[in-house]
């Protein structure tokens, strides 16, 4: 009679259990401080800058670099203002996106993607945040009480676009989501993590 093999059967790449613990505590912890850290951020500039208002410019290098509080109603460079809802729920659905792919499907395993996503995520959080309007707007129009707070500007007038004097203002949220997808691309067109060694059959 045939012996039934009962030997334990290797973990399903695309498992759950198939990403190391490692990989959550560095996602977590990288998105969360990056969402606190744009959310303090925000919240101390405010208090000592105010609302927005005319002439309301700090300068850390003069006419170059600086401070000036903001509030955009909608996305990239104001676009879709008023349609914060629509943000918001785009923003719900990339985020649910990230953790399905990164930790359903396995792609935490990857270190830079990994952390790549992390920004990401840290970015989302913090502009989420606002979208939903859980800070106080206080004292605004009811079309801003939704809007994203920025504060950090660029100036460089020896660009001749206008996008670009001064650059919208932003905030550590965006830095985060730049930089993750900065690292996307990257990860895409360059880098590559080493798989391990297939043991010998």
């Amino acid at each position: 009679m045939a012996r039934a093999d009962v030997s334990p059967k290797p973990a399903s790449s695309n498992s759950l259990a198939a990403v190391p613990t490692s990989r959550y505590l560095t996602f977590f912890a990288i998105a969360i401080a990056g969402c606190a850290v744009d959310l303090v951020s925000k919240q101390w500039v405010f208090a000592w800058r105010g609302l927005p208002r005319p002439d309301n410019r700090w300068w850390i290098v003069q006419d170059r670099f600086g401070i000036e509080t903001s509030i955009n109603p909608g996305a990239l460079f104001g676009m879709g203002a008023g349609y914060w809802w629509v943000f918001a729920i785009l923003s719900v659905v990339a985020a649910l996106g990230i953790l399905t792919w990164l930790f359903v499907f396995g792609a935490a395993r990857d270190r830079w993607l990994n952390v790549a996503l992390a920004f990401v995520m840290g970015g989302i959080g913090g502009n989420l945040y606002d979208r939903l309007g859980l800070w106080d707007s206080t004292g605004l129009p009811a079309h801003l009480h939704h809007g994203v707070r920025d504060w950090i500007l660029f100036v460089w007038p020896e660009i001749k676009l206008q996008i670009f004097n001064p650059w919208p203002n932003f905030n550590i949220a965006d830095s985060l989501l730049v930089t993750g997808a900065i690292m996307l691309v990257v990860h895409a067109l360059v880098w590559r993590e080493p798989k391990p060694e297939q043991p010998a059959a």
